[in-house]
């Protein structure tokens, strides 16, 4: 069995961590750092002091070498405004007037030129450098959210690759589809208060149940722990673990939790009997060191040297270790790539959802028919208008409900944008179409139902007006992203 292809959420976790600004050096990243470091002061202070001090052992008569026929020691003040910004620089400007005071006698006359062009270089220099940095810090924000789609969209075509696979081999025993339970099993993530009480969420129950009829064969059920404390850490465990072990024919094996950068010692959840753990073993050393599946036919571990089977890593799309799932025992067909490579996906994805809970739980409370990606990506926007002043937005398109309206509603969502994400939202009266706008302000807005109305004109020969469509925007960050979509809905004429 051939592991050498790394698997997609390691690859992610890979591509999470990358630097949007290159691959720079240590020195590189010394002498052009990203952002301003907490030390900036004192690291102004103390190159100052440096020049001042080795332009003073080079010339005691004149130690800022006013009398040069060029001021070279302004250079210093410069370099610290292109590296920090303004307010550094004048502190390094200052500092030579500091300088000056201290090392030149009182009697003579201050040099005003040098000193006022000194100064307002600096703050020219110091301007460029807010200005950049600002962009920079900016384009690593919106990166960072393109980076999360990457990943969720890389994710999602290995799973419909897996999914596609399985239908065609097992289309007429398996009458449910792996897109279904992978809906529940990110869902399931989110219910953290049911897997606190020590019970399974209904909707994982349901999809273990329609994975036992996939199967169907038999399968231990999950076992709580003696101690629910690692629930808190991992929502839904219990179902996690049904769910697995019914799709990927598990019998016995048990999850970690992960505290502190180490792995816990009590399980989160069971299914089957119980083991002895051992988490110095070969191959859950494997596991963490790879952040991939490791399994007794791993080249890099002899058999001899585990008491495990398998040991599969619950790592989040940003690279963080969660839990570790440890197999002892399952059937031996069921050991193969295919079906190793599905487990890691269902793992991701639920890790996914136990690092998103926070921004995924609030909006579902407010609005529980919202889908999961779109509340996912309507959270990560309101953080990014928060944390970075990048302004997003949402659309709401209403149409009447009737043949003409239903064609005018089709046309508009074939008409979206790559990076928008669309909820269409149907009713007896009307359909409403919720477009989650990225990095849009209100000129993009205004863009968008230009071209919107462009379109309809030319097939249509209506506008906005005259197709009867109730336009709706909301900008993010004013509010909770939970209540402002549940605002909009309102405001579109549904009833959430």
């Amino acid at each position: 069995m051939n592991t050498a292809a790394m698997p997609p959420a390691s690859a992610a976790a890979k591509t999470r961590t990358s630097n949007p600004f290159g691959n720079l050096g240590r020195v590189r990243r010394f002498v052009m750092p990203a952002v301003t470091r907490p030390f900036a002061i004192v690291e102004t202070v103390v190159f100052i002091v440096a020049v001042v001090g080795v332009s003073w052992l080079a010339d005691h008569r004149d130690p800022l070498l006013l009398h040069a026929g060029f001021p070279w020691l302004w250079f210093a003040p410069l370099i610290v405004a292109l590296r920090y910004g303004t307010l550094p620089g004048l502190l390094a400007g200052a500092l030579l007037l500091g300088a000056w005071k201290l090392l030149y006698p009182a009697t003579d006359p201050w040099p005003v030129m040098v000193f006022v062009g000194g100064l307002v270089q600096t703050v020219i220099a110091g301007h460029f450098g807010d200005t950049w940095g600002h962009r920079a810090a900016r384009a690593s924000t919106i990166n960072d959210y393109l980076n999360d789609r990457l990943v969720a969209i890389t994710n999602s075509h290995y799973l419909m690759r897996l999914s596609h696979e399985r239908l065609e081999k097992d289309l007429l025993s398996k009458p449910t589809t792996l897109r279904d339970s992978i809906t529940e099993l990110r869902r399931l993530s989110v219910t953290a208060q049911e897997a606190e009480q020590g019970a399974a969420a209904p909707g994982a129950a349901r999809t273990a149940n329609a994975a036992h009829a996939e199967a169907g064969g038999h399968a231990a059920t999950a076992q709580p722990p003696a101690s629910a404390a690692p629930l808190r850490a991992l929502p839904g465990a219990h179902g996690l673990l049904e769910f697995v072990a019914q799709v990927c024919q598990i019998e016995v094996a048990a999850l970690y939790p992960v505290r502190d950068g180490r792995l816990g010692t009590d399980a989160a959840a069971r299914v089957g009997d119980d083991f002895e753990w051992a988490p110095d073993d070969e191959l859950v050393t494997h596991a963490i060191h790879t952040m991939s599946v490791a399994h007794l036919k791993t080249e890099d571990i002899p058999a001899a040297q585990s008491q495990y089977l398998v040991c599969a890593p619950l790592v989040s799309a940003d690279g963080q270790l969660l839990a570790m799932l440890v197999i002892k025992r399952m059937p031996f067909l069921s050991l193969n790539f295919d079906n190793l490579q599905l487990l890691l996906v269902l793992l991701g994805y639920y890790a996914d959802g136990v690092e998103h809970a926070s921004l995924v739980s609030g909006i579902l409370a407010a609005v529980p028919g919202c889908p999961y990606d779109f509340a996912l990506d309507l959270g990560r926007l309101t953080r990014l208008q928060r944390d970075a002043g990048i302004a997003s937005s949402m659309v709401a398109l209403a149409f009447p409900r009737d043949e003409a309206g239903d064609s005018l509603f089709e046309h508009v969502i074939r008409r979206r944008r790559a990076l928008d994400l669309m909820w269409p939202v149907q009713t007896a009266s009307q359909s409403v179409l919720v477009n989650l706008m990225p990095a849009t302000d209100t000129t993009g807005i205004d863009g968008y139902l230009a071209r919107i109305e462009s379109s309809l004109s030319a097939q249509f020969n209506l506008d906005l007006e005259g197709a009867r469509v109730g336009v709706h925007t909301l900008h993010l960050g004013a509010m909770e992203p939970g209540p402002a979509l549940q605002r909009l809905l309102k405001r579109s004429g549904l009833d959430v």
